[in-house]
């Protein structure tokens, strides 16, 4: 099996992935450098270079706002003058298609991206400026929130920073959901739950292409990394490393998280045992 680390450059730092479930624990996690890491992950070619580049770029933008600027909607609609007018910042349907829509890397650099990952980009822009901004996490769709959560102005930097209205919020609600808008939803997202998200959209993107199976392992690997995640992941991981041809370590996977399960569902348990068996008799 080829080593993907042998691609990348001298110098990488080994325990980036260290970094990440440091930050994702400390006090004031830095959105933009986990999301960074995780392009990191994503892209052999990324050095500490390009990293320091990302950052200094979302400084150079902030630094493009204009000074004075007071009130939700007056940076809210400075931010969508100048990233989704001036700087071309958007998205359409066929970012769907690309992994390089969830990395923030080449969001800055392409100035296309998912929902999540422009709004990313508007908050972390917008915070070095000094606004009151925070993340949105709709069901379906992702957006900026400026001001105080119960007198906010929401802006979709998909659609370029067009601010929304309360129907138009329900309205991207219902049309994800079904369901009415509950005003839980409008709360400002912790930046951990945002990482969350982009890896959940990570994994979801490398679901359905099966000749992706190394995007989806280092995915649910981060998302391992984070301060709390469902346990089934681990189950998640060990299917990956059998399809990818590691059958001892994914059938040892299996049967510790089987350990897991048998308390609850002995029945569930036995059958993830078998699947390890499976894993193991696939070397003979």
């Amino acid at each position: 099996m080829h080593d993907k680390s042998a691609d990348r450059p001298a110098g990488r730092p080994s325990d980036w992935r260290q970094q990440f479930a440091e930050e994702a624990r400390s006090e004031r996690a830095d959105l933009a450098l986990m999301c960074l890491l995780v392009g990191a992950e994503a892209d052999p070619l990324v050095d500490e270079a390009a990293l320091d580049a990302a950052q200094i770029e979302l400084d150079r933008l902030a630094g493009m706002l204009p000074f004075g600027l007071v009130g939700p909607r007056a940076w809210a609609a400075a931010l969508a003058e100048l990233l989704g007018g001036r700087c071309d910042f958007g998205g359409s349907p066929a970012d769907f298609q690309r992994l390089e829509s969830s990395l923030l890397h080449e969001v800055l650099r392409r100035r296309r991206g998912l929902p999540i990952l422009l709004s990313v980009v508007w908050i972390e822009v917008a915070r070095r400026a000094g606004a009151p901004v925070y993340g949105v996490a709709l069901p379906g769709h992702f957006v900026v929130g400026f001001g105080d959560p119960h007198e906010q102005v929401l802006a979709d930097p998909f659609a370029g920073g067009r601010v929304l209205t309360g129907p138009d919020a329900e309205l991207l609600v219902a049309g994800a959901t079904g369901a009415p808008l509950d005003p839980s939803m409008l709360m400002p997202a912790d930046p951990v739950d945002v990482v969350v998200r982009i890896l959940n959209n990570i994994r979801a993107w490398a679901a359905v292409r099966p000749e992706r199976s190394d995007v989806a392992l280092w995915a649910v690997e981060l998302s391992l990394l984070l301060p709390s995640h469902p346990a089934r992941l681990r189950y998640e991981r060990a299917q990956l490393l059998v399809e990818r041809g590691e059958f001892v370590t994914g059938a040892a996977e299996m049967d510790a998280y089987a350990e897991v399960v048998a308390a609850v569902d002995p029945a569930t348990a036995e059958a993830i045992r078998r699947k390890a068996r499976v894993a193991r008799a696939m070397l003979n």
